[in-house]
């Protein structure tokens, strides 16, 4: 299999994709709802979804795909090399901001990560790994990731999880966000995820999050030495929903310790 040519054609893709989405800035989009009034799709994350699944069918036929607009295949395994894609994630920043979201893509074998991409379109910046190879922002190598501890942390979390939820005690996640340094929330998955492998946060919880919000992320942190689990504690599964836990080494552990009771909750 030739990693390198899936990896350069993945980069190229992704960034012609970028190109048609800045392009589309000046457009009056279509606006729909999904699951509830918050969770937005326009016709440009299905427009490039479609992009992805075209060029990847016509290059790679064998590959399989999993797409957040359901284009793709519908899998029950993650057998041979799959396609995880979300054209645009943070549609809500993409429809009120023009920023803040980005391209999400990984592709895995048999269930092992090899490739991941997540590229910030309006700052021009693709964050990227070929499993092994060191983890890349454009052309630039990332460093390892080095301890932290609680105190000395920004953590990348939603409010929603601090007050009321019907997902997970709130009690638990308050003693984490008191003693932190500090907390930020961007309202990209994929974006906070780049923010841990780039040490701009220290680790990222969110409570749901489906295989193509995580599948580049994990893999770029990964890669860099940090920890990527659910809030068990466990590995993530990347063809249902899951819970997140991304993290620099050792905050992880006494996240997941400490603040979480090791997920037994």
């Amino acid at each position: 299999m030739n990693w390198e040519k899936i990896y350069n054609d993945a980069k190229l893709w992704v960034k012609e994709a970028g190109e048609r989405i800045r392009s589309s800035f000046q457009q009056t989009l279509t606006i729909r709802t999904k699951s509830n009034p918050n969770d937005l799709v326009t016709d440009i994350d299905q427009e490039i979804e479609q992009f992805f699944i075209n060029k990847i069918r016509e290059v790679y036929p064998g590959h399989k795909i999993i797409g957040e607009e359901g284009y793709g295949d519908q899998l029950e395994q993650l057998e041979g090399i799959v396609w995880l894609i979300d054209p645009i994630d943070g549609t809500m920043n993409f429809v009120h901001q023009q920023r803040n979201f980005a391209i999400s893509l990984g592709i895995y074998e048999n269930g092992i990560g090899k490739i991941g991409i997540i590229y910030d379109i309006v700052h021009d910046e693709m964050y990227h790994t070929l499993r092994g190879t060191g983890a890349y922002l454009n052309n630039h190598p990332l460093p390892l990731l080095p301890e932290r501890t609680v105190n000395e942390s920004i953590i990348a979390l939603n409010a929603i999880w601090v007050m009321e939820n019907h997902r997970i005690n709130h009690q638990l996640l308050i003693p984490l966000a008191r003693d932190a340094r500090g907390t930020r929330s961007y309202g990209s998955a994929a974006l906070e995820l780049v923010y841990v492998a780039t040490g701009r946060v220290d680790a990222y919880i969110s409570m749901r999050l489906s295989p193509w919000d995580y599948a580049a992320g994990a893999l770029l942190i990964e890669e860099l030495g940090g920890v990527v689990t659910n809030l068990r504690g466990k590995k993530l599964d990347f063809l249902s929903k899951d819970s997140l836990l991304a993290a620099k080494p050792g905050l992880h552990q006494v996240i997941l310790k400490d603040y979480l009771n090791n997920g037994n909750w």
